[in-house]
């Protein structure tokens, strides 16, 4: 199965390599990502940079399967279509290509980057994940978005001519929101025949221009309950669907959820390159993690110097690992499994966490823990942040060395 949704699919998360395109036509708003805005973009000097360093990743994983790659950003369709060509190339040459290896690719919904589809398809991408953020003119206004409604539909209809899959984000908790427009939207979306929807709540974040208007009282986003209450009602109406959610965020029909996505929430290893690109390598002595230099000039300097634009790789000890593992796996409906505690960690749940926690959590009908491993119910995901400080702050990691 595309999803490795099968029982060894869970057991073996796979491997996968993210490539990271820092730059945009313009910023959003809400966006908080290594993103930047540049006049021109010398491509060939770029995609130089971007085999370079993948040569250097390789050495950290040599013989490995690569089960994924994702160009994420910034925007990635603005990318030359070459680009993406060579990095599949090369990774062909440096690693195993799993024989249902899923490649995607991010890209805004507009008529401009639609014209590039079939060059992406033919440099071999054959997943699509499309920011398309609203079905609203006004709402993707709001959103500082660049392109219209119908334009975002046609080039979902023509990214789904185009590539054998496809995916498309929407934003909900949204200025002045509420859950009867929002169903209305969700059921425009699903005329769509999505197989596979990222619906995220709009978060305000430090450092963005949302961030600056709200402080300045130029903006008012739902409030705690409203937005629980657009969290349930999206549960609803894409589970009726057909789209349950296999994570907190993200809906799919059987066999097309995101295999890449699913190797960090199973807490895989996969590299990281581009600018400010995060990586989890396990190697003798266990689990790495690497971070590239975030601005784009300065790591771009640096993979010309050296090879490679790494700024920090560090030893993940027990107490991280398991932190990273629960935070990432009760994102998950499945939960993280028994054989991941004991892969990771040398260890049963049972040895790790406090029992009277997780009884008190099960109780209030928030958590699971039995042979199967440790999962958050659906009330529980509702509350996930809090219930994660919960399972965490009664591990006893040292006991069970």
């Amino acid at each position: 199965m595309a999803d490795g949704g099968t029982k060894a699919g869970v057991e073996d998360p796979g491997f996968g390599l993210y490539v990271h395109w820092p730059f945009c036509l313009s910023k959003c708003p809400y966006c908080d990502f290594n993103s930047h805005v540049r006049e021109t973009i010398e491509q060939a000097r770029w995609r130089g940079a971007l085999l370079r360093e993948l040569d250097h990743a390789a050495a950290e994983s040599e013989g490995r399967r690569l089960t994924s790659i994702f160009f994420g950003g910034g925007t990635p369709s603005l990318m030359a279509p070459e680009t993406a060509a060579a990095v599949i190339e090369r990774a062909a040459t440096l690693w195993r290509l799993d024989p249902g290896v899923e490649i995607t690719l991010e890209a805004n919904p507009t008529s401009a980057e639609a014209e590039a589809f079939r060059g992406f398809r033919s440099a071999g991408i054959n997943r699509l994940s499309l920011g398309v953020q609203a079905l609203d003119d006004a709402a993707l206004r709001a959103l500082g978005r660049r392109h219209g409604a119908t334009e975002a539909l046609a080039a979902l209809r023509l990214a789904r001519e185009v590539f054998p899959r496809v995916s498309f984000d929407l934003i909900y908790a949204r200025p002045g929101q509420g859950p009867a427009e929002w169903r209305a939207e969700l059921g425009r979306a699903l005329d769509e025949e999505p197989d596979h929807l990222s619906v995220y709540q709009l978060t305000i974040e430090p450092g963005t221009a949302f961030h600056a208007a709200r402080r300045r009282g130029e903006l008012a986003v739902p409030d705690e309950d409203a937005a629980a209450a657009l969290f349930d009602a999206t549960q609803e109406v894409l589970e009726a669907a057909g789209l349950p959610a296999y994570e907190v965020s993200n809906h799919a029909r059987p066999g097309q959820a995101s295999r890449h996505n699913l190797t960090y929430w199973r807490y895989g290893d996969y590299l990281g390159v581009g600018p400010g690109a995060h990586g989890r390598v396990t190697r003798a002595g266990g689990k790495r993690a690497t971070r590239r230099h975030r601005a784009p000039e300065a790591w771009l300097k640096l993979v010309e110097a050296q090879g490679h634009g790494t700024r920090e790789e560090t030893a993940l000890d027990r107490e991280l690992r398991l932190a990273e593992m629960v935070m990432m796996g009760l994102r998950l409906s499945e939960g993280v499994p028994r054989g991941r505690f004991l892969r990771e960690l040398a260890a049963a749940p049972e040895e790790i966490f406090d029992p009277a926690r997780i009884a008190a959590a099960a109780e209030a009908g928030y958590l699971a823990l039995d042979r199967q491993g440790l999962r958050a119910t659906a009330a529980g995901r509702r509350r996930l942040d809090a219930l994660i400080r919960h399972v965490l702050e009664g591990a006893a990691l040292d006991a069970a060395a």
